[in-house]
C-alpha cells in the first residue's frame, strides 16, 4: 500500500503532537503515514498556497488550527449541514473533486467531555474566544445539552456572529455576549478557554483565579503544553478540569478516520502515544 501523505497547516505548530498521533495509528492499523508541519510563513507563502501544494504533492489529507479554521472554509465543500452552519473546518479530505471539510473538534469534544464528565448537562458555560475552535465547541456544548453559553472575545463582533448563529428559538439553550471574561463567568458552571493564551509562545491564561471559584468544570483547548496556566489554577481551586490533550486525542482519532477509513483502536493508540518516543516524530 502507498504511503497515505498527511499534514498539518498552522502557525506556531513546532510542538504539535499530530504527526505523532497519525503515524501511531497509522502503524496500529497497518498503514504507513507521513505527516508533516507546513507553516506557510516557514514556507514563505500564504494559505492558499499552501493548501494548493498539498494538492499537487499528493497528500490525502490535511488537519488545519490556528488562525485557518475559518479561512479554508471558502476552500472546500462541506457535507455536513451543522459543519457549513459552523463556517470553521480543520479537517480537510482530498479527491477528485473539490476538497470535503470536516469539524473532528465538535465531535472530537463530544466525545471527550462524556468520557471526562460523563452524560450530564455542561449547565451554563463562560466561553472565551469565538473563532475556529470556539465555534466548534460551542457547537458542541449545545449538543451535549448546555442550559446557556456566555462567550467573550476580544474581537466583540466574532462573539456576536456567533451567538447569532446559536440562537435558535427551538432550542432551550440562552445565549448571550459579554463585555468581559469576568462578566461572563459570574455564576457560570463551566469555563472554556478557546483563545491561543497558554499556548506555547502565547504566555498567560485567558480565565484569572478571582472568576473561577463558583465554577465546577473548566477546559482548555490548548494541548501544548498539556498543563496550562488556566488549567493548572483552575485544579488549585477545586475544579474538575479536561485539557486539551483530550481534545486534541478523540478529534485526531476522528480526523484518521475520514482520512484512512479506519478505525483504530483507541486503548492501544492512548498507550502508544504515552510510550512512544517523542523526538522520533519531532
Amino acid at each position: 500500500m502507498a504511503v497515505v501523505k498527511l499534514g498539518l497547516i498552522g502557525d506556531n505548530i513546532t510542538r504539535s503532537q499530530s504527526p505523532r498521533l497519525h503515524v501511531l495509528a497509522g502503524k496500529l492499523c497497518g498503514i504507513e503515514v507521513s505527516y508533516e508541519r507546513l507553516i506557510p510563513a516557514l514556507l514563505g507563502l500564504d494559505f492558499d498556497a499552501v493548501l494548493d501544494s498539498c494538492v499537487r504533492e499528493g497528500y490525502r489529507g490535511i488537519n488545519i488550527t490556528y488562525p485557518y479554521k475559518e479561512v479554508v472554509v471558502h476552500r472546500v465543500a462541506v457535507p455536513d449541514p451543522l459543519t457549513e452552519r459552523m463556517r470553521a473546518c480543520n479537517t480537510v479530505v482530498f479527491g477528485d473533486q473539490r476538497p470535503l471539510g470536516y469539524n473532528t473538534d465538535f465531535s472530537g469534544f463530544v466525545s471527550a467531555y462524556r468520557a471526562a464528565f460523563g452524560d450530564g448537562s455542561p449547565g451554563k458555560v463562560a466561553v472565551a474566544g469565538a473563532g475556529g475552535v470556539g465555534k466548534a465547541i460551542a457547537f458542541a456544548l449545545t449538543r451535549l445539552g448546555a442550559t446557556e453559553l456566555r462567550f467573550f472575545d476580544q474581537d466583540r463582533h466574532k462573539a456576536e456572529d456567533l451567538a447569532r448563529v446559536l440562537s435558535d428559538p427551538d432550542l432551550p439553550m440562552h445565549v448571550t455576549t459579554a463585555p468581559s471574561i469576568a462578566v461572563a463567568a459570574d455564576g457560570a458552571d463551566g469555563l472554556v478557554n478557546c483563545t491561543p493564551l497558554g499556548m506555547s509562545g502565547y504566555p498567560g491564561t485567558a480565565i484569572d483565579l478571582e472568576h473561577m471559584r463558583t465554577a465546577k468544570w473548566a477546559f482548555d483547548a490548548v494541548y501544548t503544553p498539556v498543563e496550562t496556566e488556566f488549567l493548572k489554577l483552575a485544579s488549585d481551586t477545586g475544579l474538575s478540569v479536561m485539557s486539551g490533550w483530550e481534545l486534541f486525542f478523540h478529534q485526531g482519532v476522528h480526523a484518521f478516520r475520514l482520512f484512512t477509513g479506519e478505525d483504530v483502536d483507541v486503548a492501544e493508540l492512548r498507550r502508544a502515544l504515552e510510550t512512544s518516543d517523542e523526538k522520533l516524530y519531532a
